[in-house]
Protein backbone atom coordinates (compact mmCIF):
# COMPACT_ATOMS: atom_id res chain seq x y z
CA UNK A 1 0.00 0.00 0.00
CA UNK A 2 1.23 3.32 1.14
CA UNK A 3 3.63 4.65 3.61
CA UNK A 4 1.15 8.03 4.17
CA UNK A 5 -1.15 8.09 7.12
CA UNK A 6 -3.14 10.04 8.70
CA UNK A 7 -3.76 11.57 12.65
CA UNK A 8 -5.73 9.11 13.74
CA UNK A 9 -3.82 5.93 12.38
CA UNK A 10 -1.46 3.71 14.62
CA UNK A 11 -0.72 0.99 12.54
CA UNK A 12 1.55 0.24 9.99
CA UNK A 13 -0.35 0.21 6.95
CA UNK A 14 -2.15 -2.86 6.08
CA UNK A 15 -1.85 -5.04 2.70
CA UNK A 16 -5.64 -4.79 1.58
CA UNK A 17 -7.05 -8.15 0.22
CA UNK A 18 -8.50 -8.18 -3.34
CA UNK A 19 -11.57 -5.82 -3.14
CA UNK A 20 -14.75 -5.27 -5.22
CA UNK A 21 -16.79 -2.05 -4.88
CA UNK A 22 -20.36 -1.71 -6.00
CA UNK A 23 -21.69 1.60 -6.10
CA UNK A 24 -25.69 1.41 -5.59
CA UNK A 25 -27.17 4.58 -7.09
CA UNK A 26 -24.21 4.68 -9.92
CA UNK A 27 -25.03 7.05 -12.05
CA UNK A 28 -26.03 9.78 -9.83
CA UNK A 29 -23.96 13.02 -9.30
CA UNK A 30 -22.22 11.89 -6.10
CA UNK A 31 -20.01 9.26 -8.05
CA UNK A 32 -19.69 11.75 -11.25
CA UNK A 33 -18.57 14.58 -8.95
CA UNK A 34 -16.55 12.52 -5.84
CA UNK A 35 -16.25 8.42 -6.26
CA UNK A 36 -14.91 7.87 -9.40
CA UNK A 37 -12.50 10.64 -8.61
CA UNK A 38 -11.98 9.41 -5.62
CA UNK A 39 -11.12 6.06 -6.79
CA UNK A 40 -8.95 7.43 -9.75
CA UNK A 41 -6.59 9.03 -7.76
CA UNK A 42 -6.69 6.53 -5.24
CA UNK A 43 -5.64 4.26 -7.84
CA UNK A 44 -3.20 6.69 -9.46
CA UNK A 45 -1.40 6.92 -5.74
CA UNK A 46 -0.90 3.15 -5.67
CA UNK A 47 -3.45 3.14 -2.58
CA UNK A 48 -5.84 0.52 -3.88
CA UNK A 49 -5.43 -3.11 -3.68
CA UNK A 50 -3.43 -4.91 -6.65
CA UNK A 51 -6.91 -6.38 -7.84
CA UNK A 52 -10.03 -3.76 -7.32
CA UNK A 53 -12.85 -4.04 -9.15
CA UNK A 54 -15.61 -1.70 -9.61
CA UNK A 55 -18.95 -2.73 -10.30
CA UNK A 56 -22.04 0.31 -10.28
CA UNK A 57 -25.03 -0.76 -9.53
CA UNK A 58 -28.86 1.34 -10.89
CA UNK A 59 -31.80 0.96 -12.22
CA UNK A 60 -31.76 1.84 -15.45
CA UNK A 61 -29.59 -0.56 -18.19
CA UNK A 62 -26.52 0.36 -18.96
CA UNK A 63 -23.51 -1.30 -20.96
CA UNK A 64 -20.25 -2.18 -19.15
CA UNK A 65 -18.95 0.12 -22.31
CA UNK A 66 -21.16 2.75 -21.59
CA UNK A 67 -20.59 3.11 -18.21
CA UNK A 68 -16.80 3.35 -18.38
CA UNK A 69 -17.47 6.42 -20.83
CA UNK A 70 -19.23 7.44 -18.27
CA UNK A 71 -16.86 7.48 -15.88
CA UNK A 72 -14.27 9.09 -17.54
CA UNK A 73 -16.04 11.98 -18.14
CA UNK A 74 -16.51 12.85 -14.86
CA UNK A 75 -13.11 12.42 -14.42
CA UNK A 76 -12.35 14.94 -16.78
CA UNK A 77 -14.70 17.27 -14.99
CA UNK A 78 -14.19 16.41 -11.37
CA UNK A 79 -10.90 14.46 -10.38
CA UNK A 80 -8.34 17.19 -8.92
CA UNK A 81 -6.13 15.61 -11.56
CA UNK A 82 -5.97 14.76 -15.29
CA UNK A 83 -6.39 11.55 -16.28
CA UNK A 84 -3.47 9.52 -16.62
CA UNK A 85 -3.51 6.96 -19.37
CA UNK A 86 -1.83 4.12 -17.62
CA UNK A 87 -3.94 4.46 -14.67
CA UNK A 88 -7.06 4.33 -16.47
CA UNK A 89 -6.10 1.60 -18.60
CA UNK A 90 -5.03 -0.42 -15.57
CA UNK A 91 -8.33 0.42 -13.74
CA UNK A 92 -10.89 -0.11 -17.01
CA UNK A 93 -10.89 -3.12 -17.90
CA UNK A 94 -12.19 -4.10 -14.36
CA UNK A 95 -15.01 -1.43 -14.52
CA UNK A 96 -18.79 -3.35 -15.35
CA UNK A 97 -22.00 -2.45 -14.58
CA UNK A 98 -25.17 -4.42 -12.74
CA UNK A 99 -28.92 -3.09 -13.90
CA UNK A 100 -31.48 -4.32 -11.25
CA UNK A 101 -33.80 -2.92 -8.86
CA UNK A 102 -33.00 -1.66 -5.22
CA UNK A 103 -35.93 -3.86 -3.94
CA UNK A 104 -35.84 -6.51 -6.38
CA UNK A 105 -34.01 -9.49 -3.94
CA UNK A 106 -33.06 -11.89 -7.54
CA UNK A 107 -30.78 -8.94 -9.04
CA UNK A 108 -28.79 -8.93 -5.41
CA UNK A 109 -28.62 -12.66 -6.29
CA UNK A 110 -27.36 -12.07 -9.66
CA UNK A 111 -24.90 -9.92 -8.46
CA UNK A 112 -23.52 -12.15 -5.80
CA UNK A 113 -23.29 -14.52 -8.78
CA UNK A 114 -20.82 -11.95 -10.75
CA UNK A 115 -19.17 -11.44 -7.74
CA UNK A 116 -18.45 -15.56 -7.40
CA UNK A 117 -17.04 -15.20 -10.74
CA UNK A 118 -14.30 -12.67 -10.24
CA UNK A 119 -13.41 -14.73 -6.91
CA UNK A 120 -12.91 -17.60 -9.21
CA UNK A 121 -10.83 -16.18 -11.57
CA UNK A 122 -8.33 -14.75 -8.98
CA UNK A 123 -8.39 -17.86 -7.21
CA UNK A 124 -9.11 -16.16 -3.68
CA UNK A 125 -11.43 -14.36 -1.61
CA UNK A 126 -12.59 -10.91 -2.56
CA UNK A 127 -14.03 -8.51 0.25
CA UNK A 128 -16.76 -6.32 -1.08
CA UNK A 129 -17.22 -2.70 -0.20
CA UNK A 130 -20.68 -1.86 -1.02
CA UNK A 131 -21.33 1.82 -1.37
CA UNK A 132 -24.51 2.92 -0.55
CA UNK A 133 -24.78 6.35 -2.74
CA UNK A 134 -28.74 6.95 -3.19
CA UNK A 135 -31.51 8.75 -1.86
CA UNK A 136 -32.58 7.59 1.52
CA UNK A 137 -35.23 6.57 0.80
CA UNK A 138 -34.11 3.14 -0.60
CA UNK A 139 -31.47 2.96 1.93
CA UNK A 140 -33.59 0.32 3.59
CA UNK A 141 -34.49 -2.36 0.34
CA UNK A 142 -30.55 -2.08 -0.43
CA UNK A 143 -29.83 -3.14 2.89
CA UNK A 144 -32.12 -6.02 3.65
CA UNK A 145 -31.80 -6.68 0.21
CA UNK A 146 -27.88 -7.49 1.07
CA UNK A 147 -28.69 -9.05 4.26
CA UNK A 148 -31.17 -11.71 2.76
CA UNK A 149 -29.36 -12.41 -0.67
CA UNK A 150 -26.57 -13.62 1.64
CA UNK A 151 -23.74 -10.67 0.22
CA UNK A 152 -23.75 -9.10 4.11
CA UNK A 153 -22.61 -11.87 5.44
CA UNK A 154 -19.87 -13.12 2.57
CA UNK A 155 -16.53 -14.35 4.34
CA UNK A 156 -17.93 -12.96 7.83
CA UNK A 157 -15.55 -13.25 10.24
CA UNK A 158 -12.39 -13.15 7.92
CA UNK A 159 -10.43 -10.15 6.53
CA UNK A 160 -12.24 -10.21 3.60
CA UNK A 161 -15.44 -9.91 5.39
CA UNK A 162 -17.87 -7.59 3.41
CA UNK A 163 -18.26 -3.95 3.79
CA UNK A 164 -20.97 -0.99 3.45
CA UNK A 165 -20.44 3.00 3.54
CA UNK A 166 -23.98 4.36 4.36
CA UNK A 167 -24.12 7.88 2.87
CA UNK A 168 -26.04 10.98 4.61
CA UNK A 169 -28.17 12.36 5.53
CA UNK A 170 -29.11 9.14 8.23
CA UNK A 171 -32.52 9.80 8.89
CA UNK A 172 -34.89 12.21 9.02
CA UNK A 173 -35.71 12.44 12.87
CA UNK A 174 -34.54 9.85 15.90
CA UNK A 175 -37.30 7.35 14.96
CA UNK A 176 -36.07 6.68 11.36
CA UNK A 177 -32.42 6.76 12.85
CA UNK A 178 -33.29 4.37 15.30
CA UNK A 179 -34.90 2.33 12.26
CA UNK A 180 -32.86 2.00 9.97
CA UNK A 181 -30.04 1.44 12.46
CA UNK A 182 -32.66 -1.88 13.42
CA UNK A 183 -31.86 -2.70 9.80
CA UNK A 184 -28.14 -2.40 9.94
CA UNK A 185 -27.71 -4.21 13.40
CA UNK A 186 -29.75 -7.37 11.92
CA UNK A 187 -27.89 -7.78 8.79
CA UNK A 188 -24.51 -6.03 9.52
CA UNK A 189 -21.79 -5.84 12.73
CA UNK A 190 -20.92 -2.53 13.39
CA UNK A 191 -17.49 -3.36 12.76
CA UNK A 192 -18.82 -3.91 8.89
CA UNK A 193 -20.80 -0.36 8.74
CA UNK A 194 -19.19 3.19 7.55
CA UNK A 195 -21.91 5.90 8.04
CA UNK A 196 -19.52 8.74 5.63
CA UNK A 197 -19.62 12.06 6.75
CA UNK A 198 -17.51 13.68 4.43
CA UNK A 199 -16.47 16.77 7.09
CA UNK A 200 -14.72 14.20 8.21
CA UNK A 201 -11.96 13.39 5.84
CA UNK A 202 -11.08 17.30 5.76
CA UNK A 203 -7.33 17.77 6.13
CA UNK A 204 -8.28 20.74 8.98
CA UNK A 205 -10.42 18.28 10.85
CA UNK A 206 -8.44 15.57 10.57
CA UNK A 207 -5.43 17.78 12.18
CA UNK A 208 -8.33 18.73 14.78
CA UNK A 209 -7.35 15.75 17.00
CA UNK A 210 -3.34 16.60 16.58
CA UNK A 211 -3.76 20.78 17.04
CA UNK A 212 -5.59 19.79 20.48
CA UNK A 213 -3.53 16.59 21.50
CA UNK A 214 0.16 16.84 20.42
CA UNK A 215 1.10 20.96 21.22
CA UNK A 216 0.98 21.49 24.69
CA UNK A 217 0.26 24.92 24.40
CA UNK A 218 -3.88 24.52 23.79
CA UNK A 219 -5.23 21.45 25.62
CA UNK A 220 -4.30 22.76 29.42
CA UNK A 221 -6.46 25.73 28.23
CA UNK A 222 -9.02 23.96 26.47
CA UNK A 223 -11.53 24.29 29.27
CA UNK A 224 -14.01 26.52 31.10
CA UNK A 225 -11.31 28.33 32.96
CA UNK A 226 -10.00 29.72 29.53
CA UNK A 227 -12.27 29.84 26.67
CA UNK A 228 -15.60 32.64 26.81
CA UNK A 229 -17.09 30.58 23.87
CA UNK A 230 -17.14 28.48 20.66
CA UNK A 231 -18.12 29.04 17.60
CA UNK A 232 -19.02 26.64 14.71
CA UNK A 233 -20.42 28.20 11.17
CA UNK A 234 -20.98 26.02 7.98
CA UNK A 235 -22.24 29.15 5.47
CA UNK A 236 -23.02 28.89 1.80
CA UNK A 237 -23.57 31.67 -0.03
CA UNK A 238 -25.71 29.46 -2.68
CA UNK A 239 -29.10 29.36 -2.89
CA UNK A 240 -30.89 25.40 -3.28
CA UNK A 241 -30.60 25.93 -7.13
CA UNK A 242 -31.72 22.32 -8.77
CA UNK A 243 -32.13 21.07 -5.42
CA UNK A 244 -35.20 22.79 -4.30
CA UNK A 245 -37.55 19.49 -4.07
CA UNK A 246 -35.33 17.54 -2.07
CA UNK A 247 -33.87 20.74 0.56
CA UNK A 248 -37.47 21.61 1.16
CA UNK A 249 -38.30 17.88 2.75
CA UNK A 250 -35.02 18.57 4.83
CA UNK A 251 -33.71 21.81 5.92
CA UNK A 252 -30.38 23.45 7.53
CA UNK A 253 -30.72 21.54 10.22
CA UNK A 254 -31.31 18.81 8.80
CA UNK A 255 -29.13 18.88 6.05
CA UNK A 256 -26.09 20.50 7.17
CA UNK A 257 -26.31 20.72 11.43
CA UNK A 258 -27.14 17.34 12.42
CA UNK A 259 -24.03 15.59 10.67
CA UNK A 260 -21.47 18.09 9.71
CA UNK A 261 -21.81 20.86 12.50
CA UNK A 262 -22.22 18.30 15.22
CA UNK A 263 -19.08 16.36 14.31
CA UNK A 264 -17.31 19.62 14.43
CA UNK A 265 -18.39 19.91 17.82
CA UNK A 266 -17.80 16.53 19.38
CA UNK A 267 -14.26 16.67 18.10
CA UNK A 268 -13.59 20.53 19.54
CA UNK A 269 -15.40 19.20 22.62
CA UNK A 270 -14.65 15.37 22.87
CA UNK A 271 -12.20 14.41 26.41
CA UNK A 272 -8.78 13.14 24.98
CA UNK A 273 -9.23 9.47 24.05
CA UNK A 274 -7.37 6.80 25.96
CA UNK A 275 -5.80 5.68 22.76
CA UNK A 276 -5.68 6.27 18.95
CA UNK A 277 -7.61 2.96 18.52
CA UNK A 278 -11.05 4.21 16.32
CA UNK A 279 -13.68 2.73 19.04
CA UNK A 280 -11.73 5.09 21.64
CA UNK A 281 -12.18 8.04 19.41
CA UNK A 282 -15.52 7.30 18.75
CA UNK A 283 -16.44 6.67 22.21
CA UNK A 284 -15.04 10.26 23.82
CA UNK A 285 -17.47 11.41 20.70
CA UNK A 286 -20.53 10.29 21.90
CA UNK A 287 -19.89 11.64 25.47
CA UNK A 288 -19.11 14.64 24.31
CA UNK A 289 -22.66 14.87 22.56
CA UNK A 290 -24.48 13.32 25.36
CA UNK A 291 -23.33 16.19 27.54
CA UNK A 292 -25.30 18.15 25.43
CA UNK A 293 -28.07 19.61 27.58
CA UNK A 294 -31.27 19.69 25.81
CA UNK A 295 -32.15 23.19 23.75
CA UNK A 296 -35.21 25.61 25.27
CA UNK A 297 -36.88 26.61 21.98
CA UNK A 298 -39.37 28.51 24.15
CA UNK A 299 -39.48 31.19 27.02
CA UNK A 300 -37.96 33.88 27.60
CA UNK A 301 -34.61 32.90 26.57
CA UNK A 302 -34.96 30.62 23.44
CA UNK A 303 -31.63 28.99 22.29
CA UNK A 304 -32.69 28.44 18.74
CA UNK A 305 -33.13 30.52 15.63
CA UNK A 306 -34.92 29.56 12.47
CA UNK A 307 -34.64 31.99 9.11
CA UNK A 308 -35.64 32.03 5.67
CA UNK A 309 -33.44 34.04 2.84
CA UNK A 310 -35.32 36.31 0.79
CA UNK A 311 -34.75 38.57 -2.13
CA UNK A 312 -31.64 40.17 -2.09
CA UNK A 313 -27.86 40.90 -3.19
CA UNK A 314 -25.37 38.36 -4.12
CA UNK A 315 -22.16 39.61 -5.79
CA UNK A 316 -23.88 42.89 -6.64
CA UNK A 317 -26.67 40.35 -8.59
CA UNK A 318 -30.07 39.74 -7.57
CA UNK A 319 -31.05 36.95 -6.28
CA UNK A 320 -33.79 35.06 -5.73
CA UNK A 321 -35.78 34.52 -2.29
CA UNK A 322 -36.22 31.14 -1.15
CA UNK A 323 -40.08 31.06 -1.80
CA UNK A 324 -39.41 31.87 -6.09
CA UNK A 325 -36.91 29.15 -5.92
CA UNK A 326 -37.65 25.88 -8.32
CA UNK A 327 -40.18 23.45 -6.95
CA UNK A 328 -40.47 25.56 -3.27
CA UNK A 329 -44.41 25.64 -2.41
CA UNK A 330 -45.49 28.95 -1.46
CA UNK A 331 -46.33 27.24 1.75
CA UNK A 332 -43.19 26.22 2.58
CA UNK A 333 -42.31 26.62 6.30
CA UNK A 334 -38.82 25.13 5.85
CA UNK A 335 -35.73 26.52 7.23
CA UNK A 336 -32.64 27.67 5.09
CA UNK A 337 -30.66 28.79 8.51
CA UNK A 338 -30.26 27.53 11.75
CA UNK A 339 -28.52 28.86 14.64
CA UNK A 340 -27.88 26.93 18.02
CA UNK A 341 -26.39 28.17 21.54
CA UNK A 342 -25.84 24.85 23.03
CA UNK A 343 -24.15 23.80 26.83
CA UNK A 344 -22.38 20.93 27.70
CA UNK A 345 -22.52 19.82 31.01
CA UNK A 346 -20.01 18.38 32.32
CA UNK A 347 -16.88 19.52 34.08
CA UNK A 348 -14.89 20.54 30.92
CA UNK A 349 -16.93 22.94 29.66
CA UNK A 350 -19.75 23.88 32.09
CA UNK A 351 -20.59 27.67 31.61
CA UNK A 352 -18.93 28.30 28.45
CA UNK A 353 -21.83 28.43 24.94
CA UNK A 354 -21.23 26.59 22.12
CA UNK A 355 -22.74 28.72 19.25
CA UNK A 356 -23.83 26.69 16.05
CA UNK A 357 -24.75 28.09 12.81
CA UNK A 358 -25.43 26.93 8.95
CA UNK A 359 -27.22 28.13 6.55
CA UNK A 360 -27.62 29.13 2.55
CA UNK A 361 -27.53 32.59 0.70
CA UNK A 362 -25.27 33.84 3.29
CA UNK A 363 -22.45 36.83 2.66
CA UNK A 364 -19.43 33.98 1.89
CA UNK A 365 -19.27 29.94 1.75
CA UNK A 366 -17.06 29.37 4.83
CA UNK A 367 -16.49 26.53 7.31
CA UNK A 368 -14.92 27.33 10.87
CA UNK A 369 -14.61 26.46 14.15
CA UNK A 370 -13.71 29.40 16.76
CA UNK A 371 -12.39 29.42 20.02
CA UNK A 372 -12.79 32.34 21.44
CA UNK A 373 -10.76 33.02 24.88
CA UNK A 374 -11.04 34.73 27.94
CA UNK A 375 -9.85 38.40 27.79
CA UNK A 376 -7.22 38.72 30.37
CA UNK A 377 -7.87 40.98 33.64
CA UNK A 378 -8.32 44.88 32.65
CA UNK A 379 -5.58 46.09 35.14
CA UNK A 380 -2.55 47.05 32.91
CA UNK A 381 -4.44 47.34 29.56
CA UNK A 382 -7.47 48.73 30.56
CA UNK A 383 -8.16 51.86 29.80
CA UNK A 384 -11.14 52.00 27.51
CA UNK A 385 -10.43 52.30 24.02
CA UNK A 386 -7.09 53.61 23.75
CA UNK A 387 -5.89 49.43 24.24
CA UNK A 388 -9.05 48.01 23.25
CA UNK A 389 -7.66 44.52 24.27
CA UNK A 390 -9.38 41.87 21.94
CA UNK A 391 -9.70 38.00 22.74
CA UNK A 392 -7.68 35.98 21.60
CA UNK A 393 -8.79 33.80 19.34
CA UNK A 394 -8.05 30.11 17.55
CA UNK A 395 -9.58 29.92 14.06
CA UNK A 396 -9.65 26.51 12.74
CA UNK A 397 -10.85 27.08 8.94
CA UNK A 398 -11.75 24.08 6.92
CA UNK A 399 -12.96 25.63 3.74
CA UNK A 400 -12.15 27.65 1.84
CA UNK A 401 -8.49 27.86 2.32
CA UNK A 402 -7.60 25.33 4.64
CA UNK A 403 -5.74 26.22 7.52
CA UNK A 404 -5.32 27.68 11.47
CA UNK A 405 -5.00 30.96 12.28
CA UNK A 406 -4.56 32.62 16.01
CA UNK A 407 -5.16 36.05 17.07
CA UNK A 408 -2.79 37.76 19.53
CA UNK A 409 -2.52 41.16 21.04
CA UNK A 410 0.45 43.18 19.54
CA UNK A 411 2.12 46.62 20.18
CA UNK A 412 1.46 49.21 16.91
CA UNK A 413 4.80 50.44 16.54
CA UNK A 414 5.90 53.91 17.43
CA UNK A 415 6.05 55.96 20.52
CA UNK A 416 3.14 55.62 21.82
CA UNK A 417 1.59 52.90 23.44
CA UNK A 418 -1.43 51.39 21.33
CA UNK A 419 -2.58 47.56 20.75
CA UNK A 420 -3.81 46.26 17.82
CA UNK A 421 -4.95 42.40 16.82
CA UNK A 422 -2.60 40.65 14.88
CA UNK A 423 -2.74 37.09 13.44
CA UNK A 424 -0.25 33.71 12.84
CA UNK A 425 -1.85 32.09 10.12
CA UNK A 426 -0.50 28.68 8.68
CA UNK A 427 -2.58 27.81 5.52
CA UNK A 428 -2.22 23.59 4.10
CA UNK A 429 -2.42 25.39 0.54
CA UNK A 430 0.63 27.32 1.14
CA UNK A 431 2.53 24.96 3.64
CA UNK A 432 1.55 21.57 1.97
CA UNK A 433 0.92 22.81 -1.64
CA UNK A 434 -2.51 22.95 -3.54
CA UNK A 435 -2.72 18.79 -4.46
CA UNK A 436 -4.11 17.93 -0.99
CA UNK A 437 -6.57 14.67 -1.46
CA UNK A 438 -10.01 15.27 -1.56
CA UNK A 439 -12.25 14.02 1.73
CA UNK A 440 -14.27 11.22 -0.13
CA UNK A 441 -10.45 9.45 -1.18
CA UNK A 442 -9.76 9.96 2.51
CA UNK A 443 -12.39 7.84 3.78
CA UNK A 444 -12.93 5.09 0.71
CA UNK A 445 -9.15 4.21 1.47
CA UNK A 446 -9.97 3.91 5.66
CA UNK A 447 -13.33 2.09 4.94
CA UNK A 448 -11.32 -0.51 2.38
CA UNK A 449 -8.81 -0.98 5.81
CA UNK A 450 -11.71 -1.46 7.73
CA UNK A 451 -10.81 1.69 9.72
CA UNK A 452 -13.54 3.25 11.53
CA UNK A 453 -12.23 6.53 12.86
CA UNK A 454 -13.37 9.00 10.97
CA UNK A 455 -16.72 7.36 10.50
CA UNK A 456 -19.98 7.99 12.68
CA UNK A 457 -21.17 4.94 14.77
CA UNK A 458 -24.95 3.93 15.20
CA UNK A 459 -25.38 5.18 18.68
CA UNK A 460 -23.43 8.82 17.65
CA UNK A 461 -26.10 9.73 14.81
CA UNK A 462 -28.83 8.60 17.43
CA UNK A 463 -27.52 10.79 20.22
CA UNK A 464 -27.45 13.72 18.06
CA UNK A 465 -30.81 13.25 16.75
CA UNK A 466 -32.23 12.72 20.30
CA UNK A 467 -31.05 16.57 21.06
CA UNK A 468 -32.43 17.80 17.95
CA UNK A 469 -35.73 16.35 16.98
CA UNK A 470 -37.30 17.75 19.43
CA UNK A 471 -36.42 21.40 18.08
CA UNK A 472 -37.55 19.71 15.04
CA UNK A 473 -41.12 18.69 16.03
CA UNK A 474 -41.49 22.15 17.88
CA UNK A 475 -41.09 23.69 14.65
CA UNK A 476 -43.02 21.42 12.50
CA UNK A 477 -46.14 22.59 14.62
CA UNK A 478 -45.05 26.02 14.68
CA UNK A 479 -45.18 26.06 10.74
CA UNK A 480 -44.52 29.68 9.61
CA UNK A 481 -44.61 30.99 13.00
CA UNK A 482 -41.35 32.36 14.56
CA UNK A 483 -39.70 31.75 11.22
CA UNK A 484 -37.58 34.91 10.76
CA UNK A 485 -36.22 36.69 7.77
CA UNK A 486 -33.29 37.55 6.27
CA UNK A 487 -31.83 38.86 2.64
CA UNK A 488 -29.73 36.83 0.42
CA UNK A 489 -26.15 38.10 0.40
CA UNK A 490 -26.62 38.71 4.59
CA UNK A 491 -25.25 36.65 7.76
CA UNK A 492 -28.82 35.56 8.38
CA UNK A 493 -31.29 37.26 11.02
CA UNK A 494 -30.92 39.63 13.79
CA UNK A 495 -32.56 37.34 16.12
CA UNK A 496 -29.28 35.19 15.60
CA UNK A 497 -27.15 37.64 16.69
CA UNK A 498 -29.49 38.41 19.47
CA UNK A 499 -28.68 34.84 20.71
CA UNK A 500 -25.12 35.51 21.29
CA UNK A 501 -25.89 38.83 23.21
CA UNK A 502 -26.90 37.69 26.28
CA UNK A 503 -23.06 36.22 26.89
CA UNK A 504 -21.57 39.04 25.38
CA UNK A 505 -20.78 37.34 22.37
CA UNK A 506 -20.92 38.49 18.37
CA UNK A 507 -20.33 36.25 15.93
CA UNK A 508 -17.02 36.20 14.81
CA UNK A 509 -16.86 34.31 11.28
CA UNK A 510 -17.81 37.22 8.07
CA UNK A 511 -17.05 40.03 10.99
CA UNK A 512 -13.43 41.33 11.52
CA UNK A 513 -11.60 38.30 11.96
CA UNK A 514 -12.64 35.96 8.95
Amino acid sequence: MSNQTHATSTDAPRETPPTIIVIFGASGDLTARKLAPAIFNLSKDDLLPESCYLIGYGRSSMSDEAFRDYLRESLASHSRRPIEEATWDALAPNISFHAGGYDELDSYKELDTKITAIEESLGSYAQCLFYVSTPPGVFMPILENLGTSGLAKRHKGQATASKVIIEKPFGRDLQSAHELNGVINRRFEESQVFRIDHYLGKETVQSLLVQRFANSIFEPVWNRNYVSSVQITVSENLGVGSRGGYYDRSGALRDMIQNHVMQLLALTAMEPPSSLDPEAIRDEKVKALQALKPVAFTGDDPEVVRGVYTEGLVDGQRADGYLEEEAIPQSSSTETYAALRLSLDNWRWKGVPFYIRSGKRLAMKASEIVVQFSRPPAILFGEGQRFKVEPNLLVIRIQPNEGITLYLNSKVPGLETKLQPIKLAFGYETTFGSNTPEAYERLILDALNGDGTLFIRGDEAETSWSLLSPVLEFWEAQGKNGLESYSAGTWGPLAADKLLLKGGHEWLTGKEYQ
